[in-house]
């Protein structure tokens, strides 16, 4: 199964493990510009721009363009994603995604396309676009929720809930915002090794139906013990 994210450093977190978890069922690449939002895709789309790093595990391979990527494989899934401190604004979507669809669409008819819910910022984090949510991260997830609710509605996107798996480990003591260790590594990005092979296992999950707890895969400088309590909490987001 071959899977395309159009993204940033967030599908970076999300793709690291991705084809490690499913045994090589998958494979995954990702174009990877930092802090890139849908209005940013949708101008290289329309310039034919080389400006992505063509990544498998989060590592480049070569510069890219979109439509370049797109003709690369016969894509099962492309993955569409805001930019994380737009990812609640609605009005920031458009035209940008519809312009991305209707180019993906036409050009890749056979591709399923689907949409990456992103995460809201830790409580401490010092991201300059986390003033858009009063500096609350309840309230960016919330909005979050929403926005995706209503974009995925609309264009009939399937969700991958990375959002909501992070949210969901932010309740465990192993990951509270007060405890030693957080499921971000710098207030905003996942930590690493937990906080990329939690939402590579709702990934995989996602993808190929297989729940979590068959996944035999662990990072090798992760605890396997806690890898387990996270492979229990990815089969409760799906």
């Amino acid at each position: 199964m071959k899977i395309l994210f159009i993204g940033n450093s967030f599908s970076s977190d999300l793709t690291r493990y991705m084809q490690d978890i499913s045994g090589g069922e998958l494979f995954v690449r990702n174009l990877y510009i930092g802090g890139c939002p849908l209005e940013w895709h949708a101008e290289n789309l329309k310039s034919g721009a080389s400006a992505y790093e063509y990544c498998e595990n989060a590592e480049k391979i070569r510069m890219i363009s979109i439509p370049e990527a797109v003709e690369a494989e016969d894509w099962d899934y492309i993955s569409l994603q805001q930019v994380s401190g737009l990812s609640g604004i609605p009005e920031s979507y458009e035209p940008y995604i519809s312009e991305l669809i209707a180019y993906l669409k036409e050009n890749k008819p056979k591709a399923k396309l689907v949409f990456h819910k992103t995460w809201a910022y830790e409580s401490t984090s010092e991201h300059p676009s986390f003033a858009s949510y009063n500096c609350d991260g309840a309230l960016m997830y919330e909005r979050i929720t929403s926005t995706v609710k209503e974009i995925s509605e609309k264009y009939s996107l399937p969700v991958i809930p990375s959002g909501d798996a992070v949210n969901a480990a932010r309740m465990m003591p192993e990951f509270s915002t007060d405890g030693d260790t957080v499921i971000t590594r710098d207030g905003f990005h996942m930590n690493i090794p937990y906080g990329r092979y939690l939402i590579g296992l709702v990934a995989n999950k996602f993808f190929t139906g297989k729940p979590a707890a068959e996944v035999s895969y662990v990072p090798e400088e992760a605890d396997a013990e806690l890898c387990g309590k996270l492979r229990a909490l990815a089969d409760t987001i799906l």
